[in-house]
Protein backbone atom coordinates (compact mmCIF):
# COMPACT_ATOMS: atom_id res chain seq x y z
CA UNK A 1 0.00 0.00 0.00
CA UNK A 2 2.73 2.31 1.13
CA UNK A 3 4.43 1.58 -2.75
CA UNK A 4 1.24 2.34 -4.47
CA UNK A 5 0.74 5.58 -2.59
CA UNK A 6 4.45 6.72 -3.09
CA UNK A 7 3.65 6.93 -6.76
CA UNK A 8 1.28 9.73 -6.23
CA UNK A 9 2.77 13.19 -7.37
CA UNK A 10 0.57 15.50 -5.21
CA UNK A 11 -1.22 15.14 -1.91
CA UNK A 12 -4.56 15.17 -3.70
CA UNK A 13 -3.58 12.17 -6.07
CA UNK A 14 -2.34 10.43 -2.84
CA UNK A 15 -5.30 10.80 -1.03
CA UNK A 16 -7.39 9.38 -3.92
CA UNK A 17 -4.99 6.93 -4.31
CA UNK A 18 -5.05 5.95 -0.57
CA UNK A 19 -9.49 6.06 -1.11
CA UNK A 20 -9.49 3.93 -3.77
CA UNK A 21 -7.29 1.23 -1.57
CA UNK A 22 -9.78 1.44 1.10
CA UNK A 23 -12.43 1.39 -0.80
CA UNK A 24 -11.35 -2.30 -2.37
CA UNK A 25 -10.40 -3.63 0.88
CA UNK A 26 -13.50 -2.97 2.00
CA UNK A 27 -15.47 -4.32 -0.23
CA UNK A 28 -13.03 -7.53 -0.46
CA UNK A 29 -13.57 -7.97 3.44
CA UNK A 30 -17.39 -7.15 2.90
CA UNK A 31 -17.77 -10.07 0.29
CA UNK A 32 -15.54 -12.45 2.53
CA UNK A 33 -18.52 -11.99 5.08
CA UNK A 34 -21.06 -11.82 3.23
CA UNK A 35 -22.98 -14.14 5.22
CA UNK A 36 -22.92 -11.92 8.33
CA UNK A 37 -24.12 -8.55 6.52
CA UNK A 38 -27.26 -11.15 5.13
CA UNK A 39 -28.11 -11.89 8.61
CA UNK A 40 -27.76 -7.60 9.08
CA UNK A 41 -29.81 -7.35 6.50
CA UNK A 42 -33.26 -7.10 8.14
CA UNK A 43 -32.34 -4.60 10.40
CA UNK A 44 -30.48 -2.18 8.04
CA UNK A 45 -33.55 -2.17 5.56
CA UNK A 46 -36.01 -1.05 8.63
CA UNK A 47 -33.27 1.31 9.68
CA UNK A 48 -32.48 3.22 5.87
CA UNK A 49 -36.54 3.17 5.68
CA UNK A 50 -37.54 3.89 9.15
CA UNK A 51 -35.04 6.17 10.39
CA UNK A 52 -32.26 7.49 7.48
CA UNK A 53 -35.26 8.02 5.01
CA UNK A 54 -37.14 10.35 7.01
CA UNK A 55 -34.39 12.47 7.93
CA UNK A 56 -33.39 12.91 5.00
CA UNK A 57 -36.88 13.95 3.16
CA UNK A 58 -37.28 16.12 6.20
CA UNK A 59 -34.50 17.53 5.66
CA UNK A 60 -34.85 18.19 2.16
CA UNK A 61 -38.62 19.38 2.78
CA UNK A 62 -37.39 22.08 4.80
CA UNK A 63 -36.46 24.02 2.03
CA UNK A 64 -40.09 23.75 0.92
CA UNK A 65 -43.34 25.40 1.08
CA UNK A 66 -45.43 22.30 1.47
CA UNK A 67 -49.24 21.70 2.81
CA UNK A 68 -49.78 18.19 2.05
CA UNK A 69 -52.41 19.64 -0.46
CA UNK A 70 -50.11 20.95 -3.22
CA UNK A 71 -46.49 19.59 -4.54
CA UNK A 72 -43.69 20.89 -2.35
CA UNK A 73 -42.54 24.62 -4.01
CA UNK A 74 -39.26 25.20 -3.33
CA UNK A 75 -38.04 28.06 -1.32
CA UNK A 76 -34.84 28.46 0.23
CA UNK A 77 -34.12 28.93 3.09
CA UNK A 78 -36.93 31.12 4.10
CA UNK A 79 -38.05 28.71 6.47
CA UNK A 80 -34.86 29.04 8.37
CA UNK A 81 -35.16 32.82 8.24
CA UNK A 82 -38.55 33.06 9.01
CA UNK A 83 -38.11 31.18 12.16
CA UNK A 84 -35.09 32.83 13.33
CA UNK A 85 -36.34 36.34 12.19
CA UNK A 86 -40.39 36.85 12.56
CA UNK A 87 -41.20 33.32 14.61
CA UNK A 88 -40.97 35.13 18.27
CA UNK A 89 -43.38 32.18 19.28
CA UNK A 90 -39.99 29.65 17.81
CA UNK A 91 -37.57 32.27 19.52
CA UNK A 92 -39.91 31.67 23.36
CA UNK A 93 -39.71 27.70 22.38
CA UNK A 94 -36.08 28.09 22.14
CA UNK A 95 -35.72 29.53 25.52
CA UNK A 96 -38.17 27.29 27.32
CA UNK A 97 -36.52 24.09 25.68
CA UNK A 98 -33.01 25.12 26.49
CA UNK A 99 -34.13 26.06 30.31
CA UNK A 100 -35.13 22.00 30.38
CA UNK A 101 -32.37 20.67 28.76
CA UNK A 102 -29.84 22.56 30.58
CA UNK A 103 -31.46 21.64 33.82
CA UNK A 104 -33.06 18.74 33.83
CA UNK A 105 -30.43 16.96 31.37
CA UNK A 106 -27.24 17.32 33.20
CA UNK A 107 -29.38 17.05 36.72
CA UNK A 108 -31.16 13.85 35.93
CA UNK A 109 -28.07 12.21 34.39
CA UNK A 110 -25.75 12.38 37.58
CA UNK A 111 -29.12 11.52 39.61
CA UNK A 112 -29.81 8.44 37.74
CA UNK A 113 -26.09 7.39 38.06
CA UNK A 114 -25.84 8.38 41.49
CA UNK A 115 -28.64 6.46 42.59
CA UNK A 116 -27.72 3.32 40.43
CA UNK A 117 -24.25 3.66 42.49
CA UNK A 118 -25.73 3.32 45.45
CA UNK A 119 -28.31 0.91 44.90
CA UNK A 120 -25.55 -1.42 43.11
CA UNK A 121 -24.14 -1.92 46.90
CA UNK A 122 -27.38 -3.19 47.77
CA UNK A 123 -28.29 -7.02 48.01
CA UNK A 124 -29.50 -8.58 45.14
CA UNK A 125 -33.17 -8.91 45.66
CA UNK A 126 -33.22 -5.79 47.07
CA UNK A 127 -31.26 -4.32 45.07
CA UNK A 128 -33.67 -5.47 42.16
CA UNK A 129 -37.34 -4.37 44.07
CA UNK A 130 -35.46 -1.00 44.02
CA UNK A 131 -34.41 -0.71 40.27
CA UNK A 132 -38.37 -1.79 39.31
CA UNK A 133 -39.56 1.04 41.42
CA UNK A 134 -36.64 3.85 39.73
CA UNK A 135 -37.53 2.40 36.06
CA UNK A 136 -41.29 2.68 36.82
CA UNK A 137 -41.87 6.05 35.67
CA UNK A 138 -40.74 5.16 32.40
CA UNK A 139 -43.20 2.54 32.31
CA UNK A 140 -46.10 4.64 33.70
CA UNK A 141 -48.80 5.24 31.34
CA UNK A 142 -50.81 7.30 34.07
CA UNK A 143 -47.54 9.65 35.26
CA UNK A 144 -49.46 12.43 34.19
CA UNK A 145 -52.67 11.87 35.51
CA UNK A 146 -50.85 11.51 38.72
CA UNK A 147 -49.30 14.26 38.40
CA UNK A 148 -52.25 16.38 37.24
CA UNK A 149 -54.34 15.49 40.51
CA UNK A 150 -51.10 16.69 42.77
CA UNK A 151 -51.01 20.69 41.08
CA UNK A 152 -54.67 20.37 40.59
CA UNK A 153 -55.24 24.45 40.28
CA UNK A 154 -58.27 23.98 43.21
CA UNK A 155 -58.55 22.83 46.53
CA UNK A 156 -59.20 19.99 45.94
CA UNK A 157 -55.45 19.18 44.70
CA UNK A 158 -53.48 17.13 46.23
CA UNK A 159 -50.45 20.06 47.18
CA UNK A 160 -53.17 22.75 47.51
CA UNK A 161 -55.11 20.59 50.17
CA UNK A 162 -52.21 20.00 51.81
CA UNK A 163 -50.54 23.86 51.61
CA UNK A 164 -54.31 24.90 52.93
CA UNK A 165 -54.21 22.67 55.76
CA UNK A 166 -51.14 23.31 57.28
CA UNK A 167 -51.77 27.15 56.51
CA UNK A 168 -48.87 27.87 54.41
CA UNK A 169 -51.44 29.46 51.77
CA UNK A 170 -54.77 31.37 51.88
CA UNK A 171 -55.89 30.53 48.56
CA UNK A 172 -55.47 27.82 45.72
CA UNK A 173 -52.42 28.51 43.67
CA UNK A 174 -53.60 27.54 39.95
CA UNK A 175 -49.81 25.75 39.55
CA UNK A 176 -50.70 25.01 36.01
CA UNK A 177 -51.81 28.06 34.51
CA UNK A 178 -49.78 30.36 36.11
CA UNK A 179 -46.90 31.26 33.99
CA UNK A 180 -44.76 31.97 36.78
CA UNK A 181 -45.32 28.34 38.52
CA UNK A 182 -46.00 26.52 35.32
CA UNK A 183 -41.88 26.17 34.41
CA UNK A 184 -40.68 24.72 38.03
CA UNK A 185 -43.67 22.23 37.92
CA UNK A 186 -42.64 21.09 34.88
CA UNK A 187 -38.76 20.61 35.45
CA UNK A 188 -40.22 18.95 38.86
CA UNK A 189 -42.07 16.16 36.46
CA UNK A 190 -39.38 15.65 33.59
CA UNK A 191 -36.80 15.53 36.43
CA UNK A 192 -38.72 12.76 37.89
CA UNK A 193 -38.82 10.52 34.57
CA UNK A 194 -35.58 11.21 33.44
CA UNK A 195 -34.78 8.26 36.02
CA UNK A 196 -35.65 5.77 33.34
CA UNK A 197 -33.64 3.84 30.57
CA UNK A 198 -30.31 5.99 31.72
CA UNK A 199 -30.39 4.78 35.18
CA UNK A 200 -31.00 1.12 34.08
CA UNK A 201 -28.12 1.59 31.54
CA UNK A 202 -26.21 2.01 34.70
CA UNK A 203 -27.08 -0.06 36.71
CA UNK A 204 -26.36 -2.96 34.10
CA UNK A 205 -23.05 -1.16 33.35
CA UNK A 206 -22.11 -1.65 37.01
CA UNK A 207 -22.96 -5.04 37.22
CA UNK A 208 -20.51 -5.83 34.76
CA UNK A 209 -17.27 -4.21 36.26
CA UNK A 210 -14.80 -7.14 37.37
CA UNK A 211 -14.08 -7.10 41.01
CA UNK A 212 -10.83 -7.98 40.38
CA UNK A 213 -10.10 -4.36 39.14
CA UNK A 214 -10.41 -2.74 42.63
CA UNK A 215 -8.62 -5.35 43.83
CA UNK A 216 -5.82 -4.34 41.92
CA UNK A 217 -6.64 -0.28 42.29
CA UNK A 218 -6.09 -1.19 46.38
CA UNK A 219 -2.72 -2.16 45.19
CA UNK A 220 -2.24 0.63 42.83
CA UNK A 221 -2.61 3.22 45.69
CA UNK A 222 -6.55 3.56 45.29
CA UNK A 223 -7.70 4.69 49.28
CA UNK A 224 -11.47 6.15 48.90
CA UNK A 225 -14.50 5.30 47.15
CA UNK A 226 -14.43 9.03 45.09
CA UNK A 227 -11.25 7.60 43.67
CA UNK A 228 -12.31 4.19 43.18
CA UNK A 229 -14.93 5.82 41.04
CA UNK A 230 -13.27 8.34 39.16
CA UNK A 231 -10.17 5.23 38.17
CA UNK A 232 -12.26 2.33 37.97
CA UNK A 233 -15.80 2.55 37.53
CA UNK A 234 -16.56 5.46 35.23
CA UNK A 235 -13.53 4.36 32.62
CA UNK A 236 -14.69 0.37 32.60
CA UNK A 237 -18.10 1.56 32.05
CA UNK A 238 -18.28 4.29 29.13
CA UNK A 239 -20.15 2.59 26.77
CA UNK A 240 -23.29 2.81 29.44
CA UNK A 241 -22.26 6.13 30.13
CA UNK A 242 -22.23 7.22 26.73
CA UNK A 243 -25.85 5.73 25.97
CA UNK A 244 -27.70 7.29 29.16
CA UNK A 245 -26.22 10.66 27.66
CA UNK A 246 -27.63 10.01 24.66
CA UNK A 247 -30.87 9.33 26.55
CA UNK A 248 -30.80 12.44 28.76
CA UNK A 249 -30.05 14.19 25.37
CA UNK A 250 -33.01 13.02 23.66
CA UNK A 251 -35.15 13.02 26.46
CA UNK A 252 -34.23 16.81 27.73
CA UNK A 253 -34.34 18.55 24.49
CA UNK A 254 -37.64 16.42 23.66
CA UNK A 255 -39.54 17.31 26.11
CA UNK A 256 -43.11 18.53 24.83
CA UNK A 257 -45.52 15.47 26.05
CA UNK A 258 -45.56 16.42 29.27
CA UNK A 259 -46.41 20.32 29.13
CA UNK A 260 -48.92 19.68 26.60
CA UNK A 261 -51.07 17.33 29.18
CA UNK A 262 -50.31 19.30 32.40
CA UNK A 263 -50.09 22.92 31.37
CA UNK A 264 -52.58 22.20 28.25
CA UNK A 265 -51.86 23.62 24.28
CA UNK A 266 -50.50 25.88 24.03
CA UNK A 267 -49.56 26.49 27.64
CA UNK A 268 -50.80 30.08 29.03
CA UNK A 269 -48.53 33.03 27.70
CA UNK A 270 -46.35 30.04 26.20
CA UNK A 271 -44.67 29.43 29.41
CA UNK A 272 -43.85 26.12 28.64
CA UNK A 273 -44.31 26.12 25.19
CA UNK A 274 -40.82 24.10 23.54
CA UNK A 275 -39.72 23.12 20.35
CA UNK A 276 -41.50 20.29 19.61
CA UNK A 277 -44.57 21.75 20.68
CA UNK A 278 -44.08 24.11 18.06
CA UNK A 279 -43.30 21.43 15.35
CA UNK A 280 -46.45 19.70 16.96
CA UNK A 281 -48.40 22.93 16.08
CA UNK A 282 -47.43 23.25 12.66
CA UNK A 283 -46.77 19.86 11.60
CA UNK A 284 -50.04 18.23 12.89
CA UNK A 285 -52.22 20.72 13.65
CA UNK A 286 -51.61 23.69 10.75
CA UNK A 287 -50.02 21.01 8.08
CA UNK A 288 -47.29 23.08 6.51
CA UNK A 289 -44.67 20.14 6.48
CA UNK A 290 -42.13 22.66 5.33
CA UNK A 291 -42.03 24.96 8.10
CA UNK A 292 -42.30 22.25 10.20
CA UNK A 293 -39.21 20.09 8.67
CA UNK A 294 -36.97 22.89 9.13
CA UNK A 295 -37.65 22.73 13.09
CA UNK A 296 -37.52 19.28 13.24
CA UNK A 297 -34.31 19.97 11.50
CA UNK A 298 -32.99 22.42 14.20
CA UNK A 299 -33.72 20.24 16.72
CA UNK A 300 -31.80 17.34 15.23
CA UNK A 301 -28.67 19.17 14.74
CA UNK A 302 -29.28 20.50 18.12
CA UNK A 303 -29.63 16.86 19.77
CA UNK A 304 -26.49 16.09 17.19
CA UNK A 305 -23.88 18.57 18.09
CA UNK A 306 -24.63 18.88 21.97
CA UNK A 307 -23.93 14.48 21.60
CA UNK A 308 -20.70 15.17 20.17
CA UNK A 309 -19.62 17.99 22.98
CA UNK A 310 -20.88 14.96 25.94
CA UNK A 311 -19.05 12.42 23.77
CA UNK A 312 -15.75 13.94 23.78
CA UNK A 313 -16.13 15.07 27.62
CA UNK A 314 -17.30 10.91 28.57
CA UNK A 315 -13.99 10.25 26.26
CA UNK A 316 -11.89 12.13 28.92
CA UNK A 317 -12.94 10.68 31.98
CA UNK A 318 -10.34 8.82 34.16
CA UNK A 319 -7.53 10.07 31.80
Amino acid sequence: MDTKLATGTTPFQRYVLKRRIMAAHTWKEMRKHKWLYLFLAPFLIVFLMFTLAPVLMSFGLSFTYFNVLEPPRFIGVQNYLNLFLTDDIFLIAVQNTLVLAIITGPVGYILAFLFAWFINELPRFIRAFVTLIFYAPTIAGAAFLVWALVFTGDSMGYLNAWLLNWGLIREPETWLTDPSWMMPVVLLVVLWMSLGAGFLAFIAGLATIDESLYEAGLVDGVTNRWQELWFITLPNMQGMLMFGAVMAIMASFAVGEVTQQLAGFPSTDYAVHTVVNHLVDYGAIRFEMGYASAIATILFLAMIYTKILVGKFISKIGQ
